[in-house]
């Protein structure tokens, strides 16, 4: 076939930063505040999303250019300053770290008790590059994956991508993984995660999924992917496409439930003929796509927005899984939106689909207790509330209780939230954030 039938991944970092924001009249100031963001916060891009997903017609406010571009209101305005400063003043690369490490350490780079309550321990050792926060379900983060084809600029797992080793989360010790799964019988399903499992090669990637067929007591394997949305040239002509499906295959073949946790944000990452196929060829293996995202202001806080993503990836064979509340790290003081506006963009969503996009939940909040689901607001006893429950949880004992919360129109996060009627606590065993 021709190079026409075989794309080549051509990534963009920040030092093409610049030359890519010559598409669009900006002027010197705004180019230089975008380049002072990704000295903070990651930034990558590629051709085929700078290509085939942005409308550079309708930038800046086109939403895949958000999604994917910095955005100057992501940082404090003092923090930008400081920044472009350092940079136009040809500072040296040590003081331009140092003075990056500092506005990072205010982004809560780790939340939800990532590096201390969800790290495992397996005869004395901390496995930190697995998680381990809810009984039946272990995350694992192959070294090799903690990168992706293009980053969100919403990143929760913004840390893993700043060159910062202290807070990367990341194993390649297969052997101490699979010594974990085989002491904790209770732990049923995997998620392999990032960054993104699938930058790696299929024979990398093969390494890390191979073993856990071995543990019978793991029935479900997840791959955490933005690939179908970033590089669905993953599935259809790289090199090694193929033998990925062919894994995927072996997986299901043992018996195992094989998901795709594709990661769509917008309807716009659906449009291209080639993700179409994507989608089709993994669905061929026996394994199934599970759609999530994040709830971002300026991207896709429409219910509009929503109600196409969901129904069309139901058309494409898909399922509907989780609509996220933006977490409580980097720049969520810009993309956050308040959960009593999320729940309104959700149900007004939510109402137009059909019973098959049903399946999705949401908003949810993957906070320290747990999985926080918004069904609602209410008055209760006089009171307006917000009513919520557990999706999962780290006890158990707590899913899927209804309890309720003080309505604060402002609130953003459960951290935010306090117990309604002058409670001290939303349950027994559940305190406020």
């Amino acid at each position: 076939m021709s190079s026409a039938h075989h794309p080549r991944f051509r990534a963009f970092t920040p030092r093409d930063l610049d030359g890519l924001l010559r598409r669009v009249s900006l002027t010197d100031d705004q180019r230089l505040a975008l380049r002072a963001v990704s000295s903070v916060l990651p930034f990558r891009t590629n051709a085929y999303v700078v290509d085939e997903l942005i409308d550079w017609s309708a930038v800046p406010e086109d939403p895949v250019f958000r999604l994917t571009f910095p955005q100057s209101g992501m940082l404090p305005a003092p923090d930008v300053r400081r920044m472009a400063d350092l940079l136009t003043g040809d500072a040296p690369r040590a003081e331009i770290q140092r003075a990056a490490h500092e506005i990072r350490m205010r982004l809560n780079p780790h939340p939800s008790g990532q590096l201390d309550a969800n790290v495992p321990v397996h005869e004395g050792q901390r496995l930190t590059g697995l998680q381990h926060k809810y009984p039946e379900t272990v995350l694992v983060f192959p070294r090799q994956g903690q990168t992706c084809h293009a980053y969100c600029t919403y990143c929760f797992r913004w840390p893993q991508f700043v060159g910062e080793a202290d807070l990367r989360i990341a194993t390649d010790d297969i052997a101490a993984t699979d010594a974990y799964l085989r002491a904790h019988p209770e732990v049923a399903s995997i998620l392999v995660t990032g960054g993104d499992p699938l930058v790696m090669s299929t024979a990398v990637l093969r390494r890390y999924v191979e073993p856990l067929l071995a543990v019978d007591t793991v029935r479900s394997i997840r791959i955490g992917t933005k690939s179908l949305a970033f590089w669905p040239y993953r599935f259809t002509t790289d090199r090694d496409a193929d033998d990925l499906l062919r894994l995927f295959e072996e997986v299901v073949a043992s018996g195992r439930h094989l998901a795709l946790m594709a990661h769509f944000t917008h309807p716009q990452e659906l449009r291209p003929p080639v993700v179409r196929e994507a989608m089709r060829r993994v669905r061929d293996t026996g394994a199934v796509i599970r759609c999530q995202g994040p709830l971002v202001a300026g991207i896709n806080d429409s219910a509009d927005a929503w109600a196409e993503l969901w129904e069309e990836t139901t058309t494409l064979g898909a399922v509907p899984y989780y609509q996220f509340v933006e977490r409580d790290t980097g720049p969520q003081g810009y993309f956050g939106v308040p959960l009593a506006r999320g729940h309104a963009v959700f149900r007004d969503a939510y109402a137009r689909v059909s019973g098959l996009a049903r399946t999705v939940r949401g908003p949810v909040m993957s906070a320290m207790p747990g999985k926080v689901c918004v069904d609602g607001v209410a008055e209760v006893a006089g009171e307006r509330v917000f009513v919520l429950h557990l999706i999962q949880a780290r006890d158990p004992g707590l899913v899927d209780r209804p309890f309720f919360a003080a309505y604060d129109e402002g609130a953003t996060w459960w951290t935010d939230l306090k117990p309604a009627f002058g409670a001290s606590r939303f349950l027994p065993g559940l305190e406020p954030g």
